[in-house]
């Protein structure tokens, strides 16, 4: 577990800021002991250079590898440990609209300020990126980190639409749609998304699949883990369809794995 290797030395002063969902926050600034509730933004933390300061993590944290070795583990991202969430003692915790839920930030905001973030595509993560910086102390980095994301999604060459559906679950298939971080991936990569007229995480029987016709259907490493095993069903439902498992984490986490994003989507337009 985490002890607080951080400067004590250093004097906080209120910091009051506003988060993506709109809510004002004072925050103790710099803080010193950080609870992260969501795995992209906990390893954006440790890529910052705050990995000392974080000291609670979820089991989903699992990059890097040392985040749940030398942070305590406060249960998942919908199911808060209160009691270890207290015990870490933050002065600051981070979460996020979609991944955690209401109730519990709530709670946990009436103890302690909570940063949220609330993405559902590259310009907001970008701004979620220096937002964080803004409120740690890592600004500089922060900013420098969002600049390199913008330059390498913007030197994505451009290519012909070519229609995809993106599955993150089986039984029932749930598709990526409208609204989502990754359906605007998605069209950043030069994908036009089948189900892109629906909302959001909508179930998609087969036939409704194979009405839609997408020329690829790609199966995501997460939430559900897709695996090889998985492509025969769905090309059973869309025989012309070229059928690849992709890296979830590289279309659905929006911190500073964003550095190798673009690179993994222009490899995946080849032909």
């Amino acid at each position: 577990m985490a002890s607080d290797q951080s400067d004590k030395s250093v004097v906080q002063t209120p910091l009051a800021v506003t988060d993506q969902l709109g809510r004002r926050v004072v925050v103790p600034f710099p803080p010193r002991r950080i609870v992260s509730l969501v795995p992209s933004q906990t390893e954006l933390l440790f890529d910052l250079g705050l990995g000392q300061q974080v000291v609670g993590v979820t089991k989903f944290c699992i990059h890097p590898p040392e985040a749940r070795q030398q942070a305590a583990v406060i249960g998942g991202t919908k199911n808060f440990d209160f009691a270890k969430i207290a015990a870490c003692q933050p002065d600051l915790i981070i979460g996020n609209k979609e991944e955690n839920y209401q109730e519990g930030i709530e709670q946990l905001a009436a103890q302690c300020p909570v940063w949220l973030s609330d993405v559902a595509n590259l310009p907001g993560a970008l701004r979620m990126i220096k937002q964080i910086g803004l409120i740690t102390g890592r600004a500089p980095a922060a900013d420098t980190m969002a600049a390199a994301v913008a330059e390498r999604f913007e030197a994505l060459s451009a290519a012909a639409p070519e229609p995809v559906a993106y599955l993150i679950w089986r039984k029932p298939y749930m598709a990526a749609a409208a609204g989502t971080f990754i359906d605007d991936l998605l069209a950043r990569a030069g994908f036009t998304n089948v189900f892109g007229a629906l909302g959001r995480y909508p179930e998609i029987a087969p036939e409704q699949l194979a009405s839609a016709a997408p020329q690829r259907i790609l199966l995501s490493s997460e939430p559900y883990p897709f695996k090889e095993k998985h492509m025969a069903e769905l090309q059973a439902i869309c025989p012309s369809a070229r059928i690849q498992l992709v890296d979830g984490e590289l279309f659905s986490w929006y911190g500073s794995r964003l550095l190798h994003s673009a690179a993994y989507l222009s490899q995946l337009r080849q032909p």
